[in-house]
């Protein structure tokens, strides 16, 4: 068996750099969050939201109306289904359109919040270097010695 070439090496160096560095970690808390954040989403849009558009809409069940190309085929004698309906699921893509929809707001409603937060950090940031800068510096030990000999000199020379 042949030993590693020096590409396939850096490669697995690099995938185990990347492991150590906790972006992993951080991926897989996202993928978590996002996931219960989908349930969230998904249980607005069918428990809350399309009920009342349903209710709009004549009191039907938006998630169940389909468009029947072909109605199904039954036995009159048994009941029994022969032939399934042949249907377009008209109301789950309107449903998971509305999902989308509000996933998509919160998303944007966050990175609003995060961007207007990172912005009025980095104002408040520049002021305090502008300040920083148009204070004057404060004088160094060897200065205020100084200023206190030369205060004392003064003293002396008026007595």
């Amino acid at each position: 068996m042949e030993a590693p070439t020096k590409k396939a090496r850096g490669f697995f160096a690099e995938f185990k750099e990347f492991i150590n560095r906790g972006n992993v970690i951080d991926m897989a808390v996202g993928v978590i969050i996002a996931t219960a954040f989908g349930k969230i989403t998904t249980s607005l849009v069918n428990d809350v939201v399309m009920p009342v558009i349903g209710y709009i809409f004549g009191g039907t069940d938006l998630s169940k109306l389909d468009i029947i190309l072909k109605p199904e085929v039954v036995d009159q004698a048994t009941k029994e289904v022969l032939e399934p309906a042949v249907c377009i699921g008209i109301g789950t893509f309107l449903t998971t359109i509305i999902d989308f929809l509000l996933v998509a707001l919160v998303v944007f409603c966050v990175i609003k919040a995060i961007n207007s937060a990172k912005d009025k950090a980095e104002a408040r940031r520049k002021k305090e270097a502008e300040e920083a800068a148009e204070a004057p510096a404060e004088p160094s030990a060897e200065e205020k010695l100084l200023t206190e000999i030369r205060d004392l000199l003064k003293d002396q020379q008026k007595q």
